[in-house]
């Protein structure tokens, strides 16, 4: 790899994240990385395809993402937003009942171009939805990864949000279980003076 960098995905990035999609078969059964956003499509509109959903989103300025960068080339992301933005994590029902309140952010999904996995990128995602979201004005953040008592069970493939051990090591502490093999962790991230 040469130079790593981090950029926000908006009306001009996205034709650098469609092509990293598009590379990968449109993620997970072309899902675009739409399955946590609200469905808000026209009923008319039922045919607007994920893409078209995606850049809608994007261009309205209500779809966030960190897009990791190796020179000119997106590799990787962590999609991110706020509860209106993406409400529909898995086992909902019981995350609500279990909580307190709700978060500024959410970080819902990770994903790494399985020709570049392995090299810590899903960490430097991470890192930059945080950074991205600092930038915005901070606040307290949720992800919800696997939690795979530090070992790895599941194929990288299926690890759409990484893992507990990971959101650890960048700050983030664990507040309490949510479905089957997830959990929810929690960090608060101060603003970025500027």
């Amino acid at each position: 790899m040469s130079e790593i960098t981090i950029r926000s995905l908006t009306s001009e990035t996205f034709d650098d994240f469609a092509a990293l999609v598009e590379r990968n078969k449109g993620m997970f059964a072309s899902c675009w990385c739409t399955w946590f956003h609200p469905d808000d499509r026209e009923p008319d509109g039922a045919a607007e395809d994920n893409r078209a959903f995606k850049k809608r989103r994007v261009d309205e300025g209500i779809a966030h993402a960190a897009l990791v960068y190796d020179e000119d080339l997106a590799i990787a992301w962590a999609e991110y937003g706020t509860p209106e933005e993406l409400p529909g994590i898995h086992h909902r029902k019981e995350y609500l009942a279990t909580a307190e309140q709700l978060p500024d952010y959410r970080i819902t999904c990770i994903q790494v171009e399985k020709a570049h996995r392995g090299q810590g990128l899903a960490s430097v995602a991470l890192r930059g939805a945080v950074d991205l979201i600092a930038q915005a004005g901070g606040g307290v953040v949720e992800g919800y990864p696997h939690d795979t008592g530090g070992k790895r069970k599941k194929n990288s493939s299926f690890l759409y949000n990484g893992t507990r051990t990971m959101y650890e090591r960048e700050g983030f502490t664990y507040d309490r279980p949510k479905g089957l093999g997830n959990c929810v962790m929690v960090r608060k991230v101060a603003p970025t003076d500027s």
